[in-house]
């Protein structure tokens, strides 16, 4: 194994065109974050100015701003509601087409189309989050099809975060903010230049073709060091060394009251949240009754219809379904796959319209939690 210099190159930040021109030479479609309607958003890029240049996102407990710092920053935006979910999980999906034939009917699975799409910008939270998405739909007994056409397509540019937003907990998390796996290659922005690491064969392949210089140790150095000072930044964390058992010790906490009454049930926790992979199934027929589409959507376990089961809503009231959200999430997500369902990226703090932060939630729920177990022992005693 070569040293860090000998692993690490340099691209020079007015060289980035370079690495769209080669990603769309591959025959990838080239998708990046963009300004748009005061939020950033994913877009098919084709040159660098469509990229964020000089913005910057603000975000706090129900609050996401962007302001133009006048810099020349590429990447200074670190995430806005979208995550990388969206591209291998689609929102709304046809997985069957039905068709009235003289003797019944007949149908026909639709597939996707196969496409190569690079996108560039991903964060390391984002990253984590696939790998979630991958252990629910690709492992085991049931490999989804449909996931798996469009993640075969996928080619990963990640960005190290360098600053952190005051919603941002990945470092307790150990998913950020350095990418450890899950890319294809690596950008660490410093000043005028990206130090570009390749993390697949399909990455090194591409920079190979770059040719680019390698990385000095200082270059080297001085982004681990803005990484690292981005972790100890982070003003938020979870400390999951109780879960998931004391979450499930919590079931009946007055807590669950408390939240249920700000909570909306507006589901734009799930929506924004990198891991949630609640679904429906949806019939849409055309107007003449002689086709019909079998949908998969995106839903929400904060909707009331999703509780509802053989008659009967399982989950009739609000604070059922925050329970059920953050007891899966943090506790029975662990017992189920084998780790958290929460990758720390804070969206769900940022986009809930009233500031509900699990930040908060989970520390309450269990030191008090602790406490009334005392108190009961207490109570007991003779």
């Amino acid at each position: 194994m070569g040293t860090a210099s000998e692993t690490h190159a340099v691209l020079p930040t007015t060289d980035f065109q370079r690495l769209l021109e080669a990603l769309s030479m591959k025959g990838y479609r080239v998708v990046g974050p963009t300004v748009r309607e005061g939020s950033v958003v994913w877009e098919t890029i084709r040159q660098v100015s469509d990229l964020p240049i000089g913005w910057r996102d603000q975000q706090e407990p129900g609050r996401y701003r962007l302001e133009h710092t006048g810099s020349n920053d590429i990447f200074g935006v670190v995430h806005g509601p979208q995550s990388l979910k969206p591209f291998a999980f689609a929102p709304r999906e046809p997985l069957l087409q039905i068709e009235r034939s003289k003797n019944g009917f007949t149908t026909s699975s639709t597939f996707p189309q196969s496409e190569k799409v690079a996108v560039i910008g991903a964060r390391a939270c984002d990253l984590a989050g696939l790998a979630v998405q991958d252990r629910i739909f690709l492992e085991d007994a049931y490999r989804d099809p449909y996931y798996a056409a469009r993640r075969e397509g996928l080619f990963l540019v990640a960005v190290n975060c360098t600053r952190s937003l005051t919603t941002c907990f990945c470092a307790s998390m150990e998913t950020g903010p350095r990418v450890s796996r899950g890319f294809d290659l690596a950008l660490t922005e410093v000043d005028d230049s990206f130090l570009v690491e390749a993390g697949s064969e399909a990455g090194r392949d591409l920079l190979s073709g770059l040719s680019l210089p390698p990385a000095s140790e200082d270059l080297i150095g001085e982004a681990g060091s803005r990484i690292e000072a981005c972790a100890r930044n982070q003003v938020r964390r979870l400390d999951l060394a109780r879960l998931p058992q004391a979450l499930y010790e919590a079931h009946e906490h007055a807590r669950w009251d408390e939240v249920a009454g700000r909570c909306l049930a507006c589901t734009n926790c799930t929506m924004v949240c990198p891991t949630c992979f609640c679904h429906t199934i949806e019939e849409t027929p055309d107007l003449s009754h002689q086709q019909s589409t079998h949908v998969r959507l995106w839903d929400s376990c904060f909707s009331q219809q999703h509780g509802y089961i053989h008659g009967k809503n399982i989950r009739p009231t609000i604070k059922d379904r925050y329970r059920m959200w953050l007891t899966h999430k943090l506790a029975s997500w662990i017992d189920q796959f084998g780790t958290s369902g929460c990758v720390g990226c804070g969206r769900c703090i940022t986009w809930c319209p009233v500031g509900i932060d699990l930040t908060e939630e989970l520390p309450a729920l269990l030191t008090s939690g602790v406490q009334s177990s005392i108190a009961n022992q207490q109570v007991g005693d003779p």
